[in-house]
């Protein structure tokens, strides 16, 4: 990545192109993304979202990630303070070569979603026989 992808970004609505067709706001989740010697991986902040809220994709080398909260308003309750404005989750990002995509795995707790991307094995040295014909 470079470095102006990792830079610190704050809380902010999704801009799309062209003529937008949905009333509810979509934001950019918060990320954090650490790499190891076997894997990426990528912390998603999306408050409000559930497991079920959650849809991840995997095409052509792009990662998308949405997240759709469902509905706070309760029966027999009246709103009097909304500071936590609700929305919806969108962010892609472009998977590298050397991630492993058929063993990619995602999960969610807390309004963190945690992807794993784990990288492929380099290949082993290996001894080749030299046979005659």
């Amino acid at each position: 990545m470079t470095e102006k992808e990792m830079q610190i970004q704050q809380r902010q609505e999704f801009r799309q192109t062209g003529e937008p067709t949905k009333t509810e706001k979509q934001y950019v989740p918060a990320v954090d993304i650490y790499e190891t010697a076997e894997a990426v991986n990528v912390l998603a902040e999306m408050p409000g979202v559930a497991k079920e809220g959650v849809e991840i994709e995997l095409e052509n080398e792009t990662l998308t990630i949405r997240g759709v909260m469902a509905s706070h308003a309760c029966e027999g309750e009246t709103l009097l303070l909304q500071e936590f404005e609700p929305g919806h989750y969108l962010r892609k990002f472009t998977v590298a070569e050397n991630i492993d995509q058929e063993k990619i795995q995602a999960t969610m707790a807390d309004g963190v979603l945690t992807l794993v991307l784990p990288k492929v094995a380099p290949a082993k040295p290996r001894r080749i026989e030299v046979r005659g014909i």
